[in-house]
């Protein structure tokens, strides 16, 4: 029998005050891929994005991480196991390193500064451990919050939008950066994005919603027509 997919959807639905955001979506992410969830704005990326590690509730339908059911995963186990790279990086008062290692910092574990260095230096931000976290550019702020959610060592890392509020070129190095951090880490990773290139650049495979469902699947050429 062959492994259950690192995540997989099965007739995820959330319906609030009677409006339904996210209606049957039925989706699998192979191992080591970035899918894409393509969409305009308003047609329900972020929302599907969030049921899957139970931000939100669904109404109907479920979540399986490697063929779990994810209403049996402890949501604290849930929330590190899928990691979150929010469109707007919300960074503490501190320094980067105090920002990257703020989840085992929380959590009472010890922190690998080997693998911190490291880290930082596939993100373009060696030497920057002792920054102030107030005086970093929007990139810069960026990419911490992408270090901060891979040091938590996700299984799965959820990106939404992740260089859509930035200008031109700082998008195109964060993109460029975490296009080789994923692959050097062989992540997972469900993208959001409006952004045809992006997706064709970045992602493998994917749907494309409109209204909350899915329109269309399959290879990312094929999603973003």
């Amino acid at each position: 029998m062959p492994d259950a997919p690192p995540l997989a959807t099965r007739n995820l639905t959330r319906v609030v005050d009677g409006q339904t955001l996210i209606a049957d979506v039925t989706i699998e992410a192979r191992a080591e891929e970035v899918f894409v969830v393509f969409g305009a704005s308003g047609s329900g990326k972020t929302s599907l994005l969030r049921l899957l590690n139970r931000l939100d509730e669904p109404t109907r339908g479920t979540v399986f991480l490697d063929g779990t059911d994810y209403r049996d995963i402890e949501p604290r186990t849930l929330r590190r196991r899928v990691g979150w790279v929010p469109q707007q990086p919300t960074l503490v008062a501190g320094t980067v390193a105090e920002n990257v290692v703020w989840g085992p910092k929380l959590r009472g574990e010890p922190v690998d500064d080997g693998r911190l260095h490291k880290l930082l230096d596939r993100l373009g931000l060696s030497g920057f451990e002792e920054r102030a976290a107030d005086r970093l550019s929007g990139g810069e702020a960026q990419r911490v919050a992408i270090a901060r959610t891979l040091f938590n060592d996700p299984n799965i890392v959820l990106l939404d939008e992740p260089a859509a509020s930035l200008d031109a070129e700082a998008a195109d190095r964060v993109e460029s950066l975490l296009a080789g951090v994923m692959d050097a880490y062989a992540l997972t990773a469900v993208l959001v994005t409006h952004d045809a290139d992006r997706a064709r650049r970045l992602g493998q495979r994917g749907v494309r919603l409109e209204g909350g469902q899915v329109v269309q699947g399959g290879a990312v050429k094929t999603v973003v027509k």
